[in-house]
């Protein structure tokens, strides 16, 4: 057990962790994303024609504005997310979802650089960061005495979570933009 803990609880190298993590790891997002989606963006649409037109915008938009406010957008959430789980000793449902979704949602990156064949932004430190520190903290709950049991329906939630708050900060993010006259 750290020093920073006591008994039934996780000190902040867990909590905020979850922020230091997510902060990294979308460090490589912001870097990569907008170059990364005028260059490959055209070839993955010819060779994926069925996939709608839509779902090419929504998750990886070429505007380097847009994905820089999405993800400021993001960073409240995750910052809301590890604070809950601070201010609970790591109990909070919110911070544990959120460590969830954080972690499953490295798998879904590695899924993506598989399917394109090739690099995507976030696979980097997927494997890196993302997934191992997903496990890590996972481990100190359970450690610790506070993980909630976990069910296959956990996952989806955690998953569902992490796409709801990234379609919501790319939505508001388009709307501020929009309303600013961009």
């Amino acid at each position: 057990m750290n020093t920073d803990e006591t008994p039934g609880t996780v000190g902040p190298a867990v909590t905020f962790g979850l922020l230091a993590a997510w902060a990294v790891h979308d460090l490589e997002e912001l870097l990569t994303v907008p170059g990364w989606s005028r260059d490959r963006l055209p070839e993955l649409e010819r060779r994926f024609p069925r996939v709608p037109e839509r779902v090419w915008r929504q998750p990886a938009p070429a505007d380097g504005r847009e994905f820089a406010a999405a993800v400021a957008g993001m960073a409240l959430v995750v910052t809301a997310a590890a604070a809950a789980g601070h201010r609970t000793g790591g109990r909070s449902a919110f911070y544990q979802g959120a460590v969830n979704g954080f972690g499953l949602h490295g798998l879904v990156h590695l899924a993506q650089a598989a399917v394109v064949r090739g690099y995507t932004p976030g696979v980097v430190t997927s494997p890196l960061l993302v997934v191992p520190f997903g496990l890590w903290a996972r481990g100190r709950l359970r450690e610790a005495g506070v993980l909630r049991p976990t069910r296959p329906r956990d996952a989806v939630q955690g998953l569902a979570l992490a796409a709801a708050a990234t379609t919501a900060s790319h939505t508001v993010a388009r709307l501020l933009l929009r309303r600013r006259g961009r």
